[in-house]
Protein backbone atom coordinates (compact mmCIF):
# COMPACT_ATOMS: atom_id res chain seq x y z
CA UNK A 1 0.00 0.00 0.00
CA UNK A 2 1.23 3.53 -0.66
CA UNK A 3 2.06 5.73 2.31
CA UNK A 4 -0.30 8.66 2.84
CA UNK A 5 1.80 11.66 3.83
CA UNK A 6 0.87 15.15 4.89
CA UNK A 7 1.57 16.36 1.36
CA UNK A 8 -1.72 16.17 -0.52
CA UNK A 9 -1.94 16.99 -4.23
CA UNK A 10 -4.33 19.89 -4.67
CA UNK A 11 -6.96 19.41 -7.34
CA UNK A 12 -6.40 22.40 -9.59
CA UNK A 13 -9.62 21.72 -11.47
CA UNK A 14 -12.35 23.89 -9.96
CA UNK A 15 -15.69 24.82 -11.36
CA UNK A 16 -15.65 27.58 -13.92
CA UNK A 17 -18.02 30.52 -13.57
CA UNK A 18 -20.32 28.94 -16.15
CA UNK A 19 -20.74 25.92 -13.88
CA UNK A 20 -18.54 23.64 -15.98
CA UNK A 21 -15.17 22.20 -14.95
CA UNK A 22 -11.80 22.05 -16.48
CA UNK A 23 -10.33 18.68 -17.40
CA UNK A 24 -9.36 16.75 -14.29
CA UNK A 25 -5.98 15.10 -13.91
CA UNK A 26 -6.34 11.33 -14.23
CA UNK A 27 -4.96 10.74 -10.73
CA UNK A 28 -7.75 12.70 -9.03
CA UNK A 29 -10.37 9.99 -9.55
CA UNK A 30 -10.85 7.23 -7.01
CA UNK A 31 -11.01 3.46 -7.00
CA UNK A 32 -12.72 1.49 -4.25
CA UNK A 33 -12.23 -2.15 -3.31
CA UNK A 34 -13.73 -4.37 -0.64
CA UNK A 35 -11.72 -7.55 -0.19
CA UNK A 36 -13.42 -10.32 1.82
CA UNK A 37 -14.96 -7.75 4.16
CA UNK A 38 -17.03 -8.84 7.14
CA UNK A 39 -18.54 -6.36 9.58
CA UNK A 40 -19.87 -7.74 12.86
CA UNK A 41 -21.45 -5.66 15.61
CA UNK A 42 -21.43 -6.55 19.31
CA UNK A 43 -25.09 -7.62 19.10
CA UNK A 44 -24.13 -10.28 16.57
CA UNK A 45 -25.53 -8.45 13.55
CA UNK A 46 -23.59 -9.03 10.31
CA UNK A 47 -24.43 -6.26 7.79
CA UNK A 48 -21.60 -7.54 5.57
CA UNK A 49 -20.31 -11.11 5.27
CA UNK A 50 -17.20 -11.85 3.20
CA UNK A 51 -18.16 -9.05 0.81
CA UNK A 52 -16.14 -8.31 -2.32
CA UNK A 53 -16.62 -5.26 -4.50
CA UNK A 54 -14.61 -3.24 -7.00
CA UNK A 55 -15.63 0.22 -8.16
CA UNK A 56 -13.70 1.63 -11.07
CA UNK A 57 -12.37 5.15 -11.32
CA UNK A 58 -15.02 7.52 -12.63
CA UNK A 59 -17.88 5.04 -12.13
CA UNK A 60 -21.41 5.86 -10.93
CA UNK A 61 -22.73 3.08 -8.70
CA UNK A 62 -26.08 2.59 -6.99
CA UNK A 63 -26.17 0.48 -3.82
CA UNK A 64 -29.66 -0.75 -3.06
CA UNK A 65 -31.31 -2.90 -0.43
CA UNK A 66 -34.01 -2.78 2.24
CA UNK A 67 -33.73 -0.57 5.29
CA UNK A 68 -31.17 -1.96 7.73
CA UNK A 69 -29.49 -4.13 5.12
CA UNK A 70 -26.06 -2.53 5.55
CA UNK A 71 -25.96 0.18 2.86
CA UNK A 72 -24.95 2.94 5.25
CA UNK A 73 -22.46 0.65 7.00
CA UNK A 74 -20.76 0.06 3.68
CA UNK A 75 -20.32 3.79 3.11
CA UNK A 76 -19.07 4.32 6.67
CA UNK A 77 -16.39 1.72 6.01
CA UNK A 78 -15.23 3.72 3.00
CA UNK A 79 -14.55 6.91 4.96
CA UNK A 80 -13.33 5.24 8.14
CA UNK A 81 -16.21 5.88 10.54
CA UNK A 82 -16.52 2.10 10.84
CA UNK A 83 -13.73 -0.48 10.61
CA UNK A 84 -14.13 -3.95 9.12
CA UNK A 85 -14.07 -6.92 11.47
CA UNK A 86 -12.26 -8.87 8.77
CA UNK A 87 -10.94 -8.08 5.31
CA UNK A 88 -9.65 -4.90 3.73
CA UNK A 89 -11.30 -1.70 2.54
CA UNK A 90 -9.14 0.04 -0.06
CA UNK A 91 -9.92 3.61 -1.12
CA UNK A 92 -7.73 5.41 -3.63
CA UNK A 93 -5.01 2.84 -3.02
CA UNK A 94 -5.02 3.12 0.79
CA UNK A 95 -6.12 0.56 3.36
CA UNK A 96 -8.59 2.68 5.35
CA UNK A 97 -8.25 0.59 8.52
CA UNK A 98 -4.52 1.35 8.60
CA UNK A 99 -4.99 5.13 8.69
CA UNK A 100 -5.18 7.13 11.90
CA UNK A 101 -5.29 10.80 12.87
CA UNK A 102 -3.94 13.18 10.26
CA UNK A 103 -3.49 10.43 7.67
CA UNK A 104 -7.19 9.51 7.86
CA UNK A 105 -8.15 13.20 7.77
CA UNK A 106 -6.10 13.68 4.62
CA UNK A 107 -7.86 10.79 2.90
CA UNK A 108 -11.25 12.17 3.96
CA UNK A 109 -10.42 15.44 2.22
CA UNK A 110 -10.60 13.43 -1.00
CA UNK A 111 -14.10 12.18 -0.15
CA UNK A 112 -17.28 14.24 -0.32
CA UNK A 113 -20.20 12.95 1.77
CA UNK A 114 -23.90 13.76 1.29
CA UNK A 115 -26.26 12.71 4.09
CA UNK A 116 -29.99 12.00 4.00
CA UNK A 117 -30.67 14.45 6.85
CA UNK A 118 -28.48 17.23 5.34
CA UNK A 119 -26.53 17.94 8.59
CA UNK A 120 -26.50 21.69 7.96
CA UNK A 121 -25.59 24.23 10.64
CA UNK A 122 -28.81 26.14 11.28
CA UNK A 123 -27.09 29.31 12.51
CA UNK A 124 -25.02 29.65 9.32
CA UNK A 125 -26.04 30.84 5.89
CA UNK A 126 -25.89 28.68 2.78
CA UNK A 127 -22.53 30.22 1.83
CA UNK A 128 -21.15 29.68 5.33
CA UNK A 129 -22.34 26.05 5.43
CA UNK A 130 -20.63 25.36 2.12
CA UNK A 131 -17.31 27.01 2.96
CA UNK A 132 -16.69 26.21 6.62
CA UNK A 133 -14.84 22.98 5.77
CA UNK A 134 -12.49 24.89 3.46
CA UNK A 135 -11.88 27.41 6.23
CA UNK A 136 -11.01 24.61 8.65
CA UNK A 137 -8.58 23.19 6.11
CA UNK A 138 -6.76 26.50 5.83
CA UNK A 139 -7.84 27.67 2.39
CA UNK A 140 -7.27 31.37 1.78
CA UNK A 141 -10.26 33.70 1.60
CA UNK A 142 -9.49 34.34 -2.07
CA UNK A 143 -9.50 30.63 -2.89
CA UNK A 144 -12.69 30.05 -0.92
CA UNK A 145 -14.49 32.80 -2.83
CA UNK A 146 -13.15 31.46 -6.12
CA UNK A 147 -14.72 28.10 -5.38
CA UNK A 148 -17.98 29.22 -3.76
CA UNK A 149 -19.82 30.98 -6.58
CA UNK A 150 -19.41 28.33 -9.30
CA UNK A 151 -20.27 25.57 -6.82
CA UNK A 152 -23.52 27.27 -5.77
CA UNK A 153 -24.32 27.89 -9.42
CA UNK A 154 -23.83 24.22 -10.22
CA UNK A 155 -26.46 23.19 -7.64
CA UNK A 156 -28.81 26.05 -8.56
CA UNK A 157 -28.48 28.02 -5.32
CA UNK A 158 -26.49 31.08 -6.30
CA UNK A 159 -29.43 33.33 -5.35
CA UNK A 160 -29.77 31.61 -1.95
CA UNK A 161 -26.23 32.21 -0.68
CA UNK A 162 -27.34 34.48 2.17
CA UNK A 163 -30.33 32.40 3.24
CA UNK A 164 -30.40 30.23 6.36
CA UNK A 165 -31.37 26.53 6.22
CA UNK A 166 -34.82 27.10 7.76
CA UNK A 167 -35.60 29.44 4.85
CA UNK A 168 -35.05 26.64 2.32
CA UNK A 169 -37.13 23.71 1.12
CA UNK A 170 -35.98 20.14 1.73
CA UNK A 171 -34.71 19.85 -1.83
CA UNK A 172 -32.74 23.09 -1.50
CA UNK A 173 -31.23 21.95 1.79
CA UNK A 174 -30.07 18.74 0.16
CA UNK A 175 -28.48 20.73 -2.65
CA UNK A 176 -26.61 22.78 -0.02
CA UNK A 177 -25.37 19.47 1.39
CA UNK A 178 -24.15 18.48 -2.07
CA UNK A 179 -22.45 21.86 -2.56
CA UNK A 180 -20.66 21.47 0.77
CA UNK A 181 -19.50 17.98 -0.25
CA UNK A 182 -18.11 19.05 -3.62
CA UNK A 183 -16.69 22.55 -3.02
CA UNK A 184 -13.29 20.97 -2.32
CA UNK A 185 -13.55 19.04 -5.65
CA UNK A 186 -13.08 15.58 -4.11
CA UNK A 187 -12.51 12.70 -6.55
CA UNK A 188 -14.87 10.41 -4.59
CA UNK A 189 -18.45 11.35 -3.67
CA UNK A 190 -20.58 9.24 -1.31
CA UNK A 191 -24.30 9.96 -1.06
CA UNK A 192 -26.22 8.09 1.64
CA UNK A 193 -29.93 8.00 0.73
CA UNK A 194 -29.71 11.57 -0.65
CA UNK A 195 -33.31 11.46 -1.92
CA UNK A 196 -34.84 9.69 1.08
CA UNK A 197 -36.68 12.78 2.35
CA UNK A 198 -37.52 14.31 -1.02
CA UNK A 199 -40.44 14.20 -3.45
CA UNK A 200 -39.90 12.65 -6.92
CA UNK A 201 -39.13 15.95 -8.69
CA UNK A 202 -36.52 17.02 -6.14
CA UNK A 203 -35.11 13.49 -6.05
CA UNK A 204 -34.53 13.54 -9.78
CA UNK A 205 -32.93 16.98 -9.58
CA UNK A 206 -30.46 15.68 -6.97
CA UNK A 207 -29.60 12.64 -9.09
CA UNK A 208 -29.05 14.85 -12.13
CA UNK A 209 -26.56 16.95 -10.17
CA UNK A 210 -24.72 13.79 -9.06
CA UNK A 211 -24.66 12.52 -12.63
CA UNK A 212 -23.21 15.82 -13.81
CA UNK A 213 -20.47 15.59 -11.21
CA UNK A 214 -19.77 12.06 -12.40
CA UNK A 215 -19.46 13.35 -15.97
CA UNK A 216 -16.74 15.72 -14.70
CA UNK A 217 -14.72 12.70 -13.54
CA UNK A 218 -15.82 12.07 -9.94
CA UNK A 219 -16.47 8.53 -8.75
CA UNK A 220 -20.01 8.57 -7.31
CA UNK A 221 -21.56 5.99 -4.98
CA UNK A 222 -25.23 6.41 -4.03
CA UNK A 223 -27.24 4.30 -1.59
CA UNK A 224 -30.98 4.26 -2.14
CA UNK A 225 -34.08 2.17 -1.66
CA UNK A 226 -35.87 3.97 -4.52
CA UNK A 227 -36.04 1.27 -7.20
CA UNK A 228 -37.95 3.53 -9.59
CA UNK A 229 -35.17 6.11 -9.46
CA UNK A 230 -32.55 3.44 -10.09
CA UNK A 231 -34.43 2.11 -13.12
CA UNK A 232 -34.60 5.62 -14.54
CA UNK A 233 -30.79 5.78 -14.66
CA UNK A 234 -28.36 3.66 -16.63
CA UNK A 235 -25.78 2.88 -13.98
CA UNK A 236 -24.43 -0.28 -12.36
CA UNK A 237 -26.40 -1.48 -9.34
CA UNK A 238 -25.18 -3.55 -6.39
CA UNK A 239 -27.71 -4.96 -3.95
CA UNK A 240 -27.01 -5.57 -0.25
CA UNK A 241 -29.06 -8.40 1.20
CA UNK A 242 -28.30 -10.73 4.11
CA UNK A 243 -24.75 -9.43 4.26
CA UNK A 244 -24.06 -10.29 0.64
CA UNK A 245 -23.39 -8.02 -2.34
CA UNK A 246 -24.91 -9.02 -5.66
Amino acid sequence: MPVLTTQVKTDKSVYRKDGETQQRDSNTTAKVQLQSVTKTYTNGCHPLLNANLEIKKGEFLFITGPSGSGKSTLLKLLYGQELPTQGEVIVDGYNVAGLRGDRLSLLRRRIGIVFQDYKLITQRTVAENVTFVLQAQGYTRKEIQRRLQPTLKLVGLLNKADCFPDQLSGGEQQRVSIARAIVGTPPLLLADEPTGNLDPDNSWQVIQILQKLNSFGATVIVTTHDEQLVRRCNHRVVQVRNGQLS
